[in-house]
């Protein structure tokens, strides 16, 4: 028997899903790897749409699907060309949300199937196959947990909805999802007549527990929780592929779930973070956390521009550390502006990038990317922590958590061990924020009152324009 044209569309879009994300692994090749990986994706949808057959019929609403096509492919084109950086970290919950709605749907939709043409007597249900149920639940559960938690991470990331817990909400969360997963056992089981009951209270509980997961979550952590949630919606998606018999989709979810359980573990890491402590929703104090915030930190100094200008000009090697400020002024290519000048000058100017900078995984690589900052100047941070003893000036534009010097030297503080960026290593400081408010975690940040540290205030974009005149004066 011969190989259909369909599985040969499904292998190519296979083929596409792996390479692009090898090339997404590298800044130089991450654009195109995005373009071969969606190429394979429409392969794969034409393919699905024109060659798939169901017992010997194929496809005929095409009305509807064409009509959805176009309606998502406008409404997803204009929010990508629209969306400021600042918010791209929310698009990228929302997006993500979307795609665990639809593979909690698929299983809605499967199940709908399986049970339609039901009499109610034990004996239907008994006749229902395991492994597809086994998978229809873990696709609803897994789907709706990535859809009610990725808005939840929207709202707060966009600042409509602020970190709520209660005592003992760990305890509650683990009881919501332990329910969930206990009655749909008993289901794939028992096969009760009340089946269809329970499907919806296990759908009702799984959407409670992805709200309930994120909402006490601080902001500081919410770069895992984003990767987090991508993996829950990328093995949702495969559950989706299985009921289907879908391999590209099966190839899809699977790599983009374990995509993101390998990026969740380095976040992790990077934010010295326990992973069963994401799993169970108890970590990140958020504004209300202790350690660090509202203590006697003694005085501050500030700096002039001209003085930074100075200092900068003649340097041998200045590093760039970008946070999430940047992004809110907008001002990257301002940056990369400045950072061209002092290269012109015979200054040595690199960017040190820590992993949880700003709202999401790889935030700031995307935003100095927009930039075109070329990429052998990103450095991560266990390449800049090697140079900082060697560099003349650090400039600071709205980084703030991922520079205090807290998660080293203060038990008490939340972000206590998580691994920072050694700017203190530097002979010079310079933090360029609008105030001395603590940043996204709520506390206090130890850099600002230290002997090497100078603040310069401002909005970044009119600070570096302000720096660039400056420096064109020497």
């Amino acid at each position: 028997m011969g190989i259909s044209l369909l599985t040969v569309s499904y292998l190519v879009a296979s083929v596409t899903y792996i390479l692009g994300l090898k090339m997404l692994s590298n800044p130089a090749t991450a654009r195109r790897g995005n373009q071969i990986a969606a190429g394979g994706m429409t392969i794969a949808i034409l393919a699905t749409i024109f060659l798939y057959e169901d017992e010997g019929h194929g496809l005929h609403n095409y009305v509807w699907i064409f009509a959805g096509l176009l309606i998502g492919s406008v409404v997803g084109t204009l929010a990508a060309k629209k969306v400021k950086m600042t918010a791209m970290p929310q698009m990228v919950s929302l997006f993500n949300g979307m795609g665990g709605a639809c593979a909690a749907l698929i299983s809605i939709i499967e199940f709908n199937h399986l049970t339609h043409n039901s009499d109610g007597t034990a004996e239907y249900f008994a006749s229902l196959e395991g492994v597809n149920l086994l998978i229809i639940f873990a696709g609803l559960i897994i789907g709706s947990v990535s859809f009610a938690g990725s808005m939840i991470a929207w709202g707060k990331l966009d600042g409509r909805i602020k970190d709520h817990a209660f005592k003992g909400q760990h305890i509650v969360n683990l009881l919501f999802i332990g329910i969930s997963v206990a009655l749909a056992a008993f289901i794939i089981i028992a096969r009760p007549v009340e089946t269809p009951i329970y499907f919806y209270v296990i759908l009702a509980l799984s959407l409670i527990y992805g709200v309930f997961f994120v909402l006490p979550i601080g902001g500081a952590d919410m770069p895992v929780v984003i990767s987090l949630l991508n993996s829950f919606t990328g093995v949702a998606a495969a559950c989706g592929g299985f009921l289907y018999d879908n391999k590209a989709m099966l190839t899809g979810g699977i790599l983009v779930g374990a995509a993101g359980t390998l990026l969740t573990i380095l976040m992790c890491r990077a934010m010295n973070r326990s992973l069963t402590n994401v799993l169970i929703g108890s970590f990140g104090g958020g504004a209300t956390a202790g350690g660090g915030a509202g203590k006697a930190q003694g005085s501050y100094k500030e700096i002039t521009l001209s003085d930074a200008a100075v200092v900068m000009s003649y340097a041998n090697k200045v590093m760039i550390v970008p946070g999430y400020g940047l992004a809110v002024a907008q001002a990257q290519h301002t940056c990369h502006e400045l950072e061209k000048l002092l290269t012109e000058k015979g200054v040595e100017v690199k960017y040190a990038i820590h992993p949880v900078a700003g709202r999401m995984p790889g935030h700031m690589n995307v935003l100095l990317a927009e930039a075109d900052v070329s990429y052998d100047k990103l450095e991560e941070m266990e390449q800049a922590n090697e140079e900082f003893a060697t560099t003349d000036v650090v400039l600071i534009l709205g980084a703030n958590d991922v520079v205090n010097p807290a998660a080293k030297t203060d038990p008490s503080s939340p972000i206590y061990g998580m691994p920072i960026l050694d700017v203190e290593l530097a002979k010079t400081v310079i933090i360029n924020k609008r105030s001395m408010k603590p940043g996204y975690a709520g506390i206090d940040n130890d850099l600002f009152f230290r002997p090497k540290a100078s603040m310069l205030f401002g909005d970044s974009k009119k600070v570096l324009q302000d720096l660039i005149g400056e420096v064109k004066n020497l």
